[in-house]
């Protein structure tokens, strides 16, 4: 079985995937009400996202979300160790890609920069032996792989909140997709997963 390319990504009711995670995260465009995630991340979801986590045989970030990862589940010198956190243990274990042009340096084990021809590099990843190429986050990424149709699963975790502000997954304008939910289900604290498949364009009445 070749890999498939899974995204998973948080979002709340509006779309919103920005600084999630804490105030200071990520405040690009003034962005001023990060944080909005934790309140609502029940013992369920977490649960359900560690064995997400266990699910890949290896990882493709973004820039900007490598770091924050490193810099939360690295170990040694980069980040913080975190034990036996099924999240630190699949990240450490496993191989990471990043797509980047600006990356030179990366400190965090197992990692590899993919700066010529990403596109070419994510469809040679995709046509190995596995089960999961996952995509956390990354935002520009996930809108880069669906402009390229390079996606085949997307884990969608939205959240009851809507933040109001800030960057969202998709922009106004862009590609569409039809979609096949093949899972869903909802958290003690609101949260509604859905777990679709690409299938190609929609059909549109007439």
């Amino acid at each position: 079985m070749i890999m498939k390319l899974t995204t998973i990504t948080h979002v709340s009711v509006d779309g919103v995937m920005q600084g999630l995670g804490g105030p200071d995260e990520d405040r690009r465009g003034g962005f001023e009400r990060g944080g909005w995630a934790l309140p609502l991340f029940d013992d369920e979801a977490a649960t359900f996202l560690g064995e997400v986590f266990q699910r890949a045989d290896a990882f493709l970030f973004g820039r900007r979300t490598y770091e924050i990862f490193a810099g939360s589940w690295g170990t040694g010198s980069w980040g913080a160790d975190q034990g036996d956190n099924p999240i630190s243990v699949a990240l450490n274990r496993g191989p990471k890609y990043v797509a980047s042009t600006t990356l030179t340096d990366p400190q965090w084990a197992d990692t590899t920069v993919l700066s010529d021809d990403v596109a070419a590099a994510v469809g040679e990843l995709k046509a190995t032996p596995g089960g999961e190429l996952q995509v956390h986050g990354s935002g520009n990424l996930v809108r880069w792989l669906v402009d390229n149709r390079l996606i085949d699963e997307i884990t969608l975790l939205t959240y009851p909140v809507v933040v109001g502000q800030g960057t969202r997954l998709f922009p106004a304008t862009g590609p569409d997709a039809a979609l096949d939910l093949v899972e869903s289900r909802a958290f003690s604290k609101g949260i509604t997963l859905g777990v679709y498949r690409l299938t190609g364009r929609p059909q549109y009445a007439t």
